[in-house]
C-alpha cells in the first residue's frame, strides 16, 4: 500500500521527521546529495527513538595510521549508544551486530512524499 505523506518540502534536508503510518512512528529524512528514505523509528538495539540520532558518515577501515571519512550523509546514528546504520540496507555497520532497523520503500512522486507499506510490515 502506498502512502502519501506530503509535499516533498516539509521534509527537511539531513534530518527526520517522524510520522505516523498504520500504527507505526516512521521517519522519513530527505538526503543530502538526493534521494529520501524511510525506518521504523525504534532502534534494533535497546529500542531507542533512532530518528532523533544525527545523519552522517563514519570513519570507514582504512590501512593503518590512516583516518578515512565517508558515507556522508548516509549513516544514522542511534542517540541512545551511538550504533551505527547504513540508510540504504538498514545493517549495522562494522560488525555491531546482525540486527538491522526496519525500512520502507520511500519516493517522491509529483513533488509528494510517498512510502510503501507491504503487508506484514516493512523491507
Amino acid at each position: 500500500m502506498d502512502v502519501p505523506l506530503g509535499p516533498e518540502e516539509s521534509f527537511p534536508v539531513g534530518r527526520f521527521r517522524v510520522v505516523g503510518v498504520a500504527g507505526r512512528e516512521i521517519g522519513i529524512a530527505r538526503l543530502p546529495g538526493g534521494g529520501i528514505r524511510a525506518v521504523r523509528n525504534t532502534c534494533p538495539h535497546r529500542g531507542a527513538p533512532v530518528c532523533q540520532g544525527t545523519l552522517g558518515g563514519t570513519m570507514l577501515p582504512s590501512p593503518r595510521g590512516v583516518l578515512d571519512y565517508g558515507l556522508e550523509g548516509a549513516v544514522l546514528r542511534c542517540p541512545w549508544h551511538g550504533w551505527e546504520f547504513d540508510l540504504e540496507s538498514g545493517r549495522a555497520l562494522f560488525g555491531t551486530a546482525s540486527k538491522h532497523l526496519v525500512t520502507y520503500p520511500a519516493a517522491v512522486r509529483d513533488g509528494m512524499v510517498m512510502v510503501t507499506i507491504r503487508d506484514g510490515g516493512a523491507s
